[in-house]
């Protein structure tokens, strides 16, 4: 019998504070019937597999990051901007680091077509129409912004920076202020 008050919501919660505590590959329906002090099968009537589980932890970060990044973006252009969608990213990473993992999990077609990871792409190019990019360069820019954020946090998640000064805040500092200053000078093909 399944336990009460267990939901498929509160199942991929549950999964997405699991992945935060433990790192997002450590987490599989086992791990939260643990957790739920449940068998595993009470957990299959929520989820069907624990690929089905990290599957709605990833959208459900890439929804929480969506809804961060709107906010954020609020009002804002150019630099301005950009710093707070970038901050979005690194300030999420760090407070939910397997929520964080989860978000890169690749999805299947039709479900990243579904997902708010379709949001994260329209905020990005509306960020970059501030700076007057065309396609391609448009999309060029996407995955240049997108690979220097993801590149940036996973190695400060790593501790890659907590081994000399100068501090890993100028360094980020320093890093949006050269992205803006590329993008405002893109180079022509």
């Amino acid at each position: 019998m399944v336990r009460a008050g267990l939901t498929a919501e509160r199942v991929t919660r549950a999964g997405a504070e699991l992945a935060d505590e433990v790192g997002f590959d450590q987490v599989t329906v086992s791990a939260l019937a643990r957790h739920f002090d449940v068998k595993v099968a009470s957990l299959y009537s929520h989820v069907k597999s624990s690929h089905d589980l990290k599957t709605r932890i990833a959208l459900l970060a890439l929804e929480e990051l969506a809804d961060r990044g709107a906010t954020a973006l609020a009002g804002r252009a150019g630099k301005d901007a950009l710093t707070a969608f970038a901050n979005v990213y690194r300030d999420y990473a760090r407070e939910h680091p397997g929520r964080y993992a989860a978000a890169q999990l690749r999805l299947d077609p039709e479900t990243a077509a579904a997902s708010a990871g379709v949001r994260h792409a329209q905020m990005t190019r509306a960020i970059l129409r501030g700076y007057d990019l065309a396609e391609p360069d448009q999309t060029h820019a996407v995955r240049m912004l997108g690979s220097v954020f993801h590149g940036y946090v996973s190695l400060e998640l790593a501790g890659g920076f907590s081994h000399s000064a100068p501090d890993s805040q100028e360094s980020w500092s320093r890093v949006l202020d050269a992205l803006d200053s590329l993008l405002r000078h893109w180079p022509t093909a």
